[in-house]
């Protein structure tokens, strides 16, 4: 099971828990040029009225600009890694797997298979957790 796996730096935004909320920060960045392979959103309940929008790539100088202008960035808490690989029936669990064997915990997870590639990604909660990730499912067969 070869993988393409690679720290991915997403990028994340707050925003307003109704309707058009994550359409408000997405618009100005596709007006920009921007082509995401991920977004994800969710509402916190920790923070009524609120939610969050994570978001990969943002790339190229108008999309950086236009990001940052409806208050995207670079989360400080948030360490990303990038899986790509043939879709198989029990790749997702074996990924799983190969980080509860490593020791590490992730804070999430998203996986989605399309024709025959998969994508995922892991949020880990450190730096140093993220490159051991990426060299646990680098080894992965």
């Amino acid at each position: 099971m070869a993988l393409n796996v690679k720290r991915a730096e997403v990028w994340a935004v707050t925003i307003e828990d109704r309707a058009g909320g994550a359409a408000d920060k997405l618009e100005p960045l596709a007006r920009a040029g921007a082509n995401f392979e991920f977004v994800f959103t969710r509402r916190t309940p920790e923070n009524p009225g609120k939610g969050l929008l994570v978001a990969y790539p943002v790339k190229g100088a108008k999309a950086v600009r236009a990001a940052q202008e409806v208050g995207f960035a670079k989360p400080i808490d948030m360490f990303s890694v990038r899986i790509e690989g043939s879709d198989k029936p029990g790749v997702t669990a074996a990924v799983a797997r190969a980080l509860a064997q490593a020791g590490l915990s992730f804070r999430g997870m998203s996986a989605t298979g399309v024709g025959k590639k998969f994508i995922s990604f892991v949020a880990l909660d450190s730096e140093a957790d993220a490159l051991r990730a990426v060299a646990v499912l680098k080894k992965l067969r």
